[in-house]
């Protein structure tokens, strides 16, 4: 009789309380476009005034469609995207996959990682490219390709995988997954450990490069994104060590002294600033306000 009774109680008790929910697993994908599948330069491809803009802009929408899927593929339940190319207005928002949500447009006080936090579970790199100064990239360049030549975190040098890596480190979130061209999938396992990588082209210089069809490329994508978002246990965020250390070393030696008029940033050579940020997340402000303060 007890036996029944306890059954009995159990069952309402779980009528009561509904079904088990999912697990939510939350992907976050930033997309830039200098390593879209085909692109060689700003002028033709990546600029708004460019002639095969347009369609370079749907393919830009088409990659990222890829990753979506292979996000979902693997088990996600909500994907965020940031559209982090020119003007973060690229993607094409009637043609996005509609189970993905999307960030346009500047300034953000998290770059091209606004909206990532510590509920997501992995970060995936779409159309990405290499650092300023590479041999065989594809329109290399870091953040800024008119002010800024390099980056450093902690005295690394570091490429806008790697910098967007560290927000997402902040949260705990590990990137587990990156296309462009072959130099920059080689910088970011270099620094950010054995992600998925996607070569959609293979430079050859600056501009020029062997393409695939873009069909190739979005199935490499959505491939590999999937595996990496199962892999993402294996795979480590990318922590730095707190106070961070950010210097910029600008194009225009007057950029550098501008902003070294700023309190708390030092100049150790002409061109070159240093701010010291509590983490990333501060270094991450101090940058964007650095690169946008007289666009608006």
């Amino acid at each position: 009789m007890r036996r029944a009774v306890l059954l009995c109680t159990m069952a309402l008790l779980a009528v009561a309380s509904g079904p088990a929910q999912p697990r939510k697993l939350k992907v976050y994908i930033s997309a830039d476009m200098e390593g879209i599948g085909g692109v060689s330069t700003w002028q033709i491809q990546a600029g708004s005034q460019g002639r095969e803009y347009e369609k370079f802009r749907r393919l830009m929408t088409q990659e990222v469609n890829a990753a979506i899927a292979g996000a979902f593929d693997a088990g996600a339940t909500e994907v965020l995207v940031s559209d982090s190319h020119g003007d973060g207005q690229n993607i094409d928002v009637e043609l996005l996959d509609p189970r993905a949500r999307l960030v346009r447009a500047w300034p953000r006080p998290l770059i091209m990682m606004q909206g990532v936090d510590s509920t997501f579970d992995a970060v995936a790199f779409v159309g990405y490219h290499a650092s300023e100064g590479q041999p065989a990239a594809i329109l290399a360049h870091t953040m800024s390709s008119r002010r800024i030549f390099e980056i450093k975190l902690n005295d690394t040098v570091v490429p806008e995988a790697a910098f967007n890596a560290a927000i997402a480190g902040e949260f705990s979130v590990p990137v587990v997954f990156l296309s462009g061209d072959q130099t920059i999938g080689e910088e970011a396992r270099r620094l950010l450990g054995p992600i998925e990588t996607a070569a959609v082209k293979q430079a050859s210089g600056f501009f020029s490069a062997t393409m695939m069809h873009p069909e190739g490329a979005q199935r490499l994508i959505r491939t590999g994104v999937k595996r990496g978002v199962e892999r993402r246990g294996e795979l480590k965020p990318y922590k730095l060590a707190h106070p961070v250390k950010l210097e910029i070393t600008f194009k225009d030696t007057v950029n550098a002294e501008l902003v070294s008029y700023l309190p708390g940033v030092e100049r150790p050579r002409g061109n070159a600033v240093v701010f010291t940020a509590r983490d990333t997340l501060e270094a991450a402000k101090f940058l964007e306000a650095v690169m946008n303060l007289n666009a608006f």
